[in-house]
């Protein structure tokens, strides 16, 4: 007889499966359904439905476990206390193999979940404009635009280059740490020499 401990921790298994099977198939298909999240995990929909009752709470599983992963990493290279510059260039090379996992969350954020996904990503947004903020402080960042609007364009950047790299693999991530930095207003030869640092 299987013990409650098994139990569990089968359950866990199948509901981590549906998750990155959803993840996975949202990425490719951002109007995929429950039936096609299923079918694509090796469960009848039922299961999806035991776990996740409707569609949005789905997707709001998979936003919050991406701003958790996001921010563990953000907040671990923000501790440094490197030159601002240096932090992003760090959060950048750390954050691509999640912004390609994640990138589905740049089309469902601009969706019918767009105001659910924006608050949930309220502490990465927080923490970004607060580093662009230092670095237009310490003047490594342009002040072309306010800190909370730049931090969010040259983030998305990430995003929308890691949706691209799928089938231009010269999209990597250099490129989008140096679009980034070059969003952020850091010349083009230190945004460079920044990325080819991490390599």
């Amino acid at each position: 007889m299987q013990t409650e401990s098994a139990r569990a921790r089968a359950m866990n298994e199948t509901r981590n499966r549906i998750l990155d099977v959803a993840l996975e198939l949202l990425g490719q298909n951002p109007d995929a359904g429950m039936a096609d999240i299923a079918s694509a995990a090796g469960v009848v929909r039922r299961t999806v439905y035991g776990y996740f009752p409707a569609r949005a709470d789905l997707v709001h599983t998979l936003a919050r476990r991406a701003v958790d992963e996001v921010v563990a990493v953000l907040t671990q290279v923000n501790a440094a206390q490197a030159p601002p510059e240096e932090v992003w260039t760090d959060f950048i090379t750390h954050l691509w193999p999640l912004a390609r996992r994640y990138r589905v969350l740049l089309a469902l954020r601009r969706g019918e979940y767009g105001e659910e996904i924006h608050a949930l990503l309220g502490p990465v947004d927080e923490i970004l404009a607060n580093l662009v903020h230092r670095g237009q402080d310490h003047q490594v960042f342009g002040r072309h635009l306010p800190p909370t609007v730049l931090s969010q364009v040259a983030y998305a950047a990430v995003f929308a280059i890691a949706d691209s790299s799928l089938s231009n693999p010269t999209l990597n991530a250099r490129a989008a740490t140096i679009t980034s930095l070059l969003i952020l207003g850091v010349p083009e030869a230190r945004a460079t020499a920044l990325a080819d640092r991490q390599r």
